[in-house]
């Protein structure tokens, strides 16, 4: 048996901090002694361990924190992680996204360490963040100290070597994220009890879930929605997950001047998204960049069709069982239909609400999905081919081998 540990910056909904969850599960029931590490704990967390797994290395966020405090925070990560490291005897940590990762890469301890690359680095990097500064140096320098890189689709770890200045090629291995189908499918058929909620989940609901972030560009998807009820008047536009406050400003400000905010919805966190994600007639992502978005695979473990934009090449890998030639224009796959790419070459909060032509196809997409249940039959269909990549078992195992 191994002693594993967990590494995750936050408890949020996040795709990172549920494939750790979906992990310490499989792991504490295969045996294993187990301990799970939040940098930061808040009373909100959706994602949390048995109370005798879990530490955390401060309750307050960030956002809470004087300049001063937080720069004590990040120097003393480290010398923190070393210390349980040590004191729990670990012999496996896996760090899932770029902070821990660097943090783990600079304990110095002798247990086998394994890093998780989560998106697509290229565009993150463009941007000159505190974050951005210390993953580029971690991918010069101390990456070296890990024993394995895992990039959870090929277009990451093609994008590290040509375009992230990424040092340490032997370390790198393509492993796709695990998903326990059958937890997600027992899951999803959990009532909503919440009146004003089942009303939402017609026959014309799209839905969005993860974090309101400029990664994820929400505002496309806004704007495309817009779009969308000038022939589909009775569609709905559902957000579930928390935001950034720069993010959720710009969004409510760009609702009222499109006059659409009574077909909007704002459910925020919700502990258990699968019974939600079942009833939606698609699922819709206008990410800026991605890895292997762990949401497009739960849909299609629901047989709820995606509507995404490309961001990556590694969205293709997800809901296609074929290769693709990406063009200026939507693709209908198994899983659903892939739209052109919506960056521009610029990170962060837009300057204008002015419409591009790739919101244009998002909303024809958005709105063939509402329109027809072929999509639906086309995933039922391919679902099982789909998901046999993602196997828990096999990826929690391969992670540590």
């Amino acid at each position: 048996m191994k002693n594993i540990l967990l590494i995750i910056p936050y408890g949020g909904v996040g795709g990172m901090e549920r494939l750790a969850f979906s992990f310490y599960n499989f792991y504490k029931k295969e045996g294993h002694f187990i301990k799970a590490v939040k940098f930061i704990k808040l009373e909100n967390d959706i994602i949390n361990f048995d109370k005798e797994d879990e530490l955390y290395f401060s309750d307050r966020d960030f956002s809470e924190m004087s300049k001063a405090e937080r720069l004590k925070f990040y120097i003393s990560v480290p010398y923190k992680l070393r210390k349980v490291i040590k004191k729990h005897k670990i012999t496996h940590s896996i760090a899932f996204g770029a902070m821990p990762n660097v943090y783990s890469s600079l304990t110095y301890t002798k247990d086998y360490k394994i890093a998780s690359i989560h998106a697509l680095k290229s565009v993150e990097l463009s941007n000159n963040s505190l974050l951005s500064k210390m993953t580029r140096f971690g991918y010069k320098y101390t990456y070296k100290n890990l024993d394995k890189v895992v990039c959870i689709s090929n277009a990451i770890k093609e994008d590290l070597i040509n375009k992230c200045d990424f040092k340490f090629i032997n370390k790198l291995k393509v492993i796709y994220n695990p998903h326990d189908v059958n937890e997600i499918q027992k899951r999803s058929v959990e009532d909503i009890t919440i009146p004003e909620e089942i009303e939402l989940f017609d026959s014309k609901s799209i839905l969005f879930i993860g974090r309101l972030s400029t990664q994820k560009s929400p505002w496309h998807l806004i704007k495309a929605f817009s779009l969308v009820l000038k022939n589909i008047p009775d569609a709905k536009l559902i957000f579930i997950g928390d935001g950034d406050a720069g993010v959720l400003n710009h969004l409510e400000n760009l609702i009222d001047e499109l006059n659409i905010k009574e077909q909007i919805h704002f459910l925020g966190r919700k502990k258990n998204p699968y019974k939600y994600l079942v009833k939606a007639k698609t699922l819709a992502l206008a990410s800026h960049y991605e890895g292997t978005p762990n949401v497009i695979v739960e849909a299609m473990c629901l047989a709820t069709p995606i509507v995404s934009s490309c961001c990556t090449y590694g969205i293709v890998e997800l809901m296609s069982l074929n290769e693709h030639t990406v063009k200026d224009e939507m693709i209908e796959v198994e899983a659903g239909i892939i739209t052109p790419n919506l960056y521009k070459d610029k990170l962060g909060i837009p300057e204008t609400n002015d419409f591009i032509s790739e919101e244009h196809t998002l909303s024809e997409a958005i709105e063939l999905m509402l329109q027809s249940s072929k999509y639906k039959e086309n995933l039922e269909g391919n679902k099982n081919e789909l998901l046999m990549k993602f196997d828990l078992e096999k990826v929690a195992n391969e992670y540590l081998s």
